[in-house]
């Protein structure tokens, strides 16, 4: 019933463009956005428990492919190198990373996005002396819309496989316990590594998709550490062990920031920080879970009655 009903949500929201202005239609865009950060970052991380801050490194690759290769290949052409130049990296922090765990990971993966920012940014200043690029590809609002929402709904059919494939449960296993899951044989390093690598695929291509939303970009915009930290909050906030958890935390959350960065621009990081400790204290385990043990406790309250 449940993916029924996504189904059905999802064919109703590709009709949205025709429906709505340019400025509902741009807010759409920024939670698909979100939504797929947040739900590709919950792949790898939440039956990992592995923190990844490198989420924003991923998707400046995907935006600035784009920048660079637009104007010599066919789009669909750009989309692959952009995906294939997203394995290659993550492949390449993975096999060195993730033997790595707990806080040691977190400062590698928030190093790695200002490693990534600084060589791009040496690039282009150093090589092609300019700082920026401009994006002109024929695209309006509504086809970054509709190309994101087939992106949400291939990374939810991933998703659903993982959770339920074997290498979803062995991932299970090593975010519960690592030595009990090396003595059960699983291949720990391979199996993170391939889930690592499928996340950073996604990523990557949602920051290729939006590159025309900008016309133009340069590292500032692209490699934003806020990004990061806003699809960790979402994720969060929703659930990462939850199919739709990621997806329903980035909506509200991406309405809000929006409101705060509009009305409090000074204040935001603060509110973003204050906002981030209340959901890891008061909601670890996400909304979802909680509306679970609710519904728990009353049902044993009834029984018990």
């Amino acid at each position: 019933m449940k993916l029924a009903a996504a189904l059905i949500a999802l064919l109703a929201l590709a009709f949205v463009p025709s429906l709505v202005g340019p400025y509902p239609l741009g807010l759409m865009i920024g939670i698909l956005g979100y939504g797929i950060l947040a739900t590709a970052w919950a792949l790898f991380s939440g039956p990992t428990r592995y923190i990844s801050l490198a989420t924003v490194a991923f998707f400046g690759l995907g935006a600035y492919t784009v920048a660079v290769l637009s104007e010599t290949l066919p789009y669909p052409l750009v989309l692959l190198a952009a995906a294939a130049i997203g394995l290659v990296v993550a492949l390449l922090v993975g096999l060195a990373t993730l033997r790595l765990a707990g806080i040691y990971f977190v400062i590698f993966t928030f190093g790695l996005t200002e490693l990534v920012r600084q060589l791009v940014t040496y690039y282009e200043v150093n090589v092609t002396r300019t700082l920026g690029r401009y994006v002109f590809l024929p695209f309006g609002p509504e086809h970054i819309y509709w190309q994101l929402l087939a992106l949400l709904a291939a990374t939810l059919a991933i998703a659903f496989w993982v959770r339920q494939s074997k290498i979803g449960l062995a991932l299970r296993v090593i975010g519960d316990d690592p030595v009990v899951a090396s003595h059960l044989g699983i291949r720990i390093t391979r199996a993170k590594l391939t889930l690592f690598s499928i996340s950073a695929v996604i990523m990557t291509l949602a920051g290729a998709i939006q590159a025309p939303r900008w016309t133009y970009i340069e590292p500032s915009i692209v490699f934003n550490p806020t990004t990061s930290f806003l699809v960790v909050i979402m994720a969060l906030l929703g659930g990462p062990n939850r199919l739709f958890g990621p997806l329903l935390g980035a909506i509200p959350l991406f309405l809000l920031f929006e409101w705060l960065s509009a009305n409090f621009p000074n204040h935001y990081s603060i509110i973003l920080g204050l906002l981030f400790i209340a959901i890891v204290f008061v909601l670890p385990n996400g909304v979802l879970a909680a509306v679970d043990s609710v519904r728990a406790r009353l049902t044993r309250k009834e029984a018990s009655a």
